[in-house]
């Protein structure tokens, strides 16, 4: 190992046939919320320059509905469902390879830049905090969950940023801010700080194959866009939050173009679980930290959702219900994809997919076998991405959590959508070709396809795994 290290840091043209990765996973990103999926009151110019120049999904699914979940599934290639685990709190298992610890044994160098939600080690004043680098990144900078978060602080690698020497941290009950840091986070810059870490990373490491998990917070609530961004859209905060995060994309697509990085770069763009059509009620009277009070945010936040609804913005387009829902607008979520000269431009894929799928997708793509025992539930869609008109299924089903309750999930086969409930005694039917709101229960009037459904979801269980 140390020697074939050795060689990759005096001939990193040896490795250039390996592209760079970067996954940009937007936080409850609706479908209804880019310009390429139908937004007409929000605009984003450099998300849609992305379909433009690759492949745009219509058919893919987050693992769950909710965040944490959904990022355990996305790095690890496992449905997050097969942990019965309730709550919005998952880790990755530090023995479980995922797309960094594969990545890392081919030579990359990787970053966790954003939102981690995946956990830390317990006792923040016992260092090292243990996190994504036990996991196989090499560098980490981010929010423990997101930008509304209790910490209030960003972690860089093994502690929290600003903490003041010879103080404990602790978040204390009635206090605003935490104790034993100089200064807490301050929302409305917490992306344009990412970003800023972001390019850095690329910048520092363009000449040997990298791998990018960027996870900005945008467009979770707090709706805190920065100042520049105020009143830039037609669908109030909501959408200027999300024109924010459309500019940083942009950025990182600038900083690739300049370092002449961008043929050479595997880039997907993606979004943790459906958008939320409500604002958050339980956090409105946190005490924002705000570098402006430019355009009345401190009160608007409170209705951002509310608020572009009614100037007729639907975060989630035609599909139903959002985040923490089995419906379709709850993990039906954006998927772009842009490999230049590899897989073809302003193309559209039908092919219905998850985000478990990137582990095996990306194993494909640098040439390295998925041991039997990782990414249970991960299918290579390299097929899909170099001929988006495929129509051959890849994936025989697809499941979802659908709520925080272990309690139901969300399989789609071809036009149906089917849930079940752990019990197997609630369950609903629709055909989404008839029926794009989830409005009729139609289980009585197909049994067979119900009970091929609900035996495809038990041999799953049974299982252990859905790929092959």
């Amino acid at each position: 190992m140390k020697h074939f290290l050795f060689l990759l840091t005096l001939c990193p043209a040896l490795f250039a046939a390996q592209p760079n990765i970067v996954i940009i996973l937007a936080d409850d990103l609706g479908y209804g919320d880019v310009g390429c999926y139908g937004a007409t009151k929000i605009k984003t110019p450099n998300i849609d320059r992305l379909a433009r120049e690759g492949v745009r999904f219509t058919d893919a699914h987050s693992p769950a509905s909710v965040c944490s979940p959904s990022r355990y599934g996305l790095l690890s290639g496992r449905s997050p469902w097969r942990l019965h685990k309730k709550g919005n709190d998952y880790h990755i298992e530090q023995d479980r390879l995922n797309i960094a610890s594969m990545l890392k044994a081919q030579g990359y160098r990787s970053a966790a830049i954003g939102k981690w939600h995946l956990g830390y080690s317990k006792d923040w004043n016992q260092l090292p905090i243990t996190g994504p680098l036990e996991v196989g990144f090499d560098y980490h900078f981010g929010v423990p969950q997101n930008h509304n978060d209790r910490y209030r602080v960003f972690i860089e690698n093994h502690d929290i940023v600003g903490r003041k020497p010879g103080e404990a941290y602790r978040i204390v009950e009635g206090s605003e801010f935490p104790e034993g840091v100089a200064q807490p986070r301050v929302e409305d810059l917490v992306d344009t700080t990412l970003t800023a870490k972001a390019i850095g990373f690329i910048r520092e490491h363009h000449d040997r194959p990298f791998f990018l998990y960027f996870t900005p917070c945008a467009s979770h609530t707090h709706i805190t866009p920065a100042a520049a961004f105020r009143g830039t859209s037609q669908a109030g905060l909501l959408g200027d939050h999300i024109q924010e995060l459309d500019a940083h994309v942009g950025e990182i697509l600038a900083t690739l173009d300049e370092l002449k990085l961008s043929e050479r770069t595997l880039f997907f763009f993606t979004s943790d679980n459906g958008g939320t059509p409500n604002d958050f009620k339980g956090t409105q009277k946190v005490k924002l930290n705000l570098a402006s009070e430019a355009g009345g945010v401190r009160e608007k936040f409170r209705t951002a959702k509310h608020d572009a609804k009614a100037m007729g913005h639907l975060t989630n387009g035609p599909w139903h219900d959002g985040k923490g829902s089995p419906f379709e607008g709850g993990h039906r979520v954006p998927f772009i994809v842009r490999w230049p000269g590899q897989i073809p431009a302003a193309s559209t894929s039908a092919q219905t997919i998850n985000l478990t799928d990137l582990l095996a997708t990306i194993a494909s793509i640098v040439g390295t076998k998925l041991p039997d025992n990782a990414g249970e539930d991960s299918f290579d869609i390299l097929p899909a991405l170099r001929d988006p008109s495929l129509a051959a299924p890849i994936r025989p089903i697809t499941i979802m959590q659908g709520d925080t309750q272990d309690n139901i999930l969300a399989v789609r086969s071809s036009r149906w959508k089917f849930t079940e409930s752990k019990d197997g005694k609630q369950q609903t039917l629709f055909d989404l070709t008839q029926d794009v709101g989830e409005t009729k229960n139609i289980v009585p009037e197909h049994p067979d396809v119900v009970k091929q459904l609900s035996t495809q979801l038990a041999q799953a269980r049974d299982n252990g795994r859905t790929r092959k």
